[in-house]
C-alpha cells in the first residue's frame, strides 16, 4: 500500500509540474503571443511572464523583428518584349500579431508569392531601358503595392530591393551596339559645334581685316615670318600687289621755296 501511494503522489505531482509548465510562458521583447480562449481571440499579450489556463487557453506565438525574404528569380517579358530573368530581397516586419494570425494561414509564404506575382506585374508595364536606369522607381512602386496588398495581414513593407536584371547574350550586344552608336552621335554632334563656333570666329576676324587694311598686311608678315622659321623647307609665296601698293605709293612733290630778293 505505501507504494501505491509513493507512485500516485508521484504521478501528480509529475502532473502538476506539466501543468503549471503549460501555464507559464515566457515571451522575448520582440515576441507576442496571440491568445485564444476555447478557440475564440481573446488578445495579444506579451513580452514577458504570460499565465495561460491549461487546456482552455492557446496561444500563438508571433515575432515582430524584420524578416529578410529573397524573391526567387522571376521570368519577365518587358513592355518593348524583351525576356529577362530578375529577382529581388523584400524587408517586411509584423506590426499587428493578431491579424498575421487570424487574416491568414502562413503570412510568410503569401507575402512570399505575392511578391513573385507583383513583381512580374510592376516589371512587366516597363521597357528594358527602365528596369536598367530607374531601378529606384521600381522598387518604389513594387513596395506600394505589396504594403497596401499586405496590410490587412498586419504587415508592413519597409523596403524592396531589385537585386539582378539577368539579360540574354544577344540582348547584351544590342544594347552595347546602341550604346556605341550613341557616342558616336554625340561625337559628331560636339565637332559640328566646334566646327561653328570655329567658322564664327573665323568670320569675325575677317570682318575685323576687312575693316583695317593695314591689319590684313601684319597678318600677311606674321605668316611669312611663321613659314620662314622651317629652316628645313623652300616655301614661293606670291605677294599679292595690293599689299605693296601702301609702300609702292609715290610721295607728294615739295613745293619750291621763294627765293628771297
Amino acid at each position: 500500500m505505501p507504494y501505491l501511494d509513493l507512485v500516485a503522489y508521484l504521478v501528480v505531482g509529475l502532473l502538476a509540474l506539466f501543468i503549471v509548465f503549460q501555464a507559464i510562458k515566457i515571451l522575448r521583447e520582440y515576441e507576442r503571443g496571440v491568445v485564444f480562449t476555447l478557440g475564440r481571440f481573446s488578445g495579444v499579450r506579451g513580452p514577458g511572464l504570460i499565465i495561460l489556463i491549461p487546456i482552455v487557453q492557446q496561444m500563438v506565438k508571433v515575432s515582430l523583428r524584420t524578416i529578410v525574404m529573397d524573391v526567387p528569380s522571376q521570368d519577365v517579358i518587358s513592355r518593348d518584349n524583351v525576356s529577362v530573368k530578375v529577382n529581388a530581397v523584400i524587408y517586411f516586419r509584423v506590426i499587428e500579431a493578431d491579424r498575421a494570425v487570424i487574416q491568414v494561414e502562413d503570412f510568410v509564404n503569401a507575402t512570399s508569392q505575392l511578391a513573385q506575382t507583383t513583381l512580374r506585374s510592376v516589371l512587366g508595364k516597363h521597357e528594358l531601358d527602365e528596369m536598367l536606369a530607374e531601378r529606384d522607381k521600381l522598387n518604389s512602386d513594387v513596395r506600394e503595392i505589396l504594403d497596401a496588398q499586405t496590410d490587412a495581414w498586419g504587415i508592413k513593407v519597409a523596403n524592396v530591393e531589385i537585386k539582378h536584371v539577368d539579360i540574354d547574350e544577344s540582348m547584351i550586344r544590342a544594347i552595347a551596339r546602341q550604346a556605341e552608336a550613341e557616342r558616336n552621335r554625340r561625337a559628331r554632334i560636339i565637332n559640328a559645334d566646334g566646327e561653328k563656333q570655329a567658322a564664327r570666329t573665323l568670320m569675325e576676324a575677317a570682318s575685323v581685316l576687312a575693316k583695317e587694311p593695314t591689319a590684313i598686311q601684319l597678318r600677311f608678315l606674321s605668316t611669312l615670318y611663321d613659314v620662314g622659321a622651317d629652316k628645313n623647307s623652300t616655301i614661293i609665296f606670291p605677294v599679292p600687289i595690293d599689299l605693296l601698293s601702301t609702300w609702292m605709293k609715290p610721295k607728294p612733290a615739295r613745293t619750291p621755296r621763294a627765293r628771297r630778293s
